[in-house]
């Protein structure tokens, strides 16, 4: 209708009219511009929204990791220490406490986090969707992080190798067996612990000839301190990573009552 009259008008050359049905066309179309810029933006931003909801279980269950993973490098600190104090000449850990605490100390435990798919997830536009600056911030953390310093290679070290090519596989097999990894499910989240004691009995013939062939071994012992040393600077390269996600975690709970 409106470009009928604007015909009518210039074939009467009513400028005035024209420039007023002008001005029309030209506020419409850029209202409905803004309209539908307005309307892409509010529907990015749910979308943002609902990833950040689905983002409250991922962190949750990093964090199950986080406890589990401190708990279970624990125990084998202590089998760790059992080991060397036999290495040491202690009389008190008998062949078969040997063997079983210097096989637990090469268990190991692997963070499990997925940090690629939330980057995928959470691009540059996504995060430019979160008005809060500190969730904005912590997410940047999160996804720009260095996981290699967290991954089970970082503990897989010559001690767990050596020890486990001395050690002959039955005697393996039943240790693993009675104390290997235990899963457990918690809040959903499936997580790994050790039993703190290990008390399978091993062949006594088989266990007194493989603990000879470990203290012939003078070099497992710094193999083994070397060891316990990259489990411990995992830890604390996992502390402020636990931080970030921590807060993450606790933002975006608070967010969503």
């Amino acid at each position: 209708m409106i470009f009928k009259r604007l015909y009518a008008d210039l074939r009467a050359q009513n400028w005035l009219a024209i420039a007023i049905e002008l001005a029309i066309v030209i506020v419409g179309v850029f209202i409905g511009v803004q309209v539908a810029n307005w309307n892409e933006a509010r529907i990015e931003k749910a979308a943002t929204e609902r990833m950040l909801d689905q983002l409250v279980p991922e962190l949750g269950a990093q964090l199950e990791f986080f406890d589990s993973a401190e708990v279970y490098f624990a125990t084998t600190r202590r089998f760790a220490d059992q080991a060397l104090a036999a290495w040491q000449g202690d009389p008190a850990v008998s062949d078969e406490r040997f063997v079983i605490a210097a096989y637990q100390a090469t268990q190991i435990y692997g963070i499990g986090l997925n940090s690629e798919n939330w980057t995928l997830t959470f691009g540059g536009e996504q995060l430019r969707n979160i008005e809060d600056p500190q969730i904005r911030r912590n997410l940047e953390v999160v996804l720009t992080q260095d996981y290699s310093v967290v991954e089970i290679d970082a503990v897989a070290t010559p001690y767990r190798e050596q020890v486990r090519r001395l050690i002959p596989i039955r005697l393996q097999d039943q240790i693993r067996r009675a104390c290997g990894d235990r899963e457990l499910r918690k809040a959903g989240t499936i997580i790994y612990q050790l039993p703190p004691q290990c008390s399978v009995r091993l062949d006594p013939k088989e266990a007194h000839a493989t603990a000879a062939a470990l203290r012939a071994r003078r070099d497992l012992p710094g193999e083994l301190n070397w060891h316990l040393a990259a489990v411990a600077v995992y830890v604390e390269n996992a502390l402020p990573l636990e931080d970030t996600i921590r807060a993450l975690y606790r933002d975006l709970k608070g967010r969503s009552r």
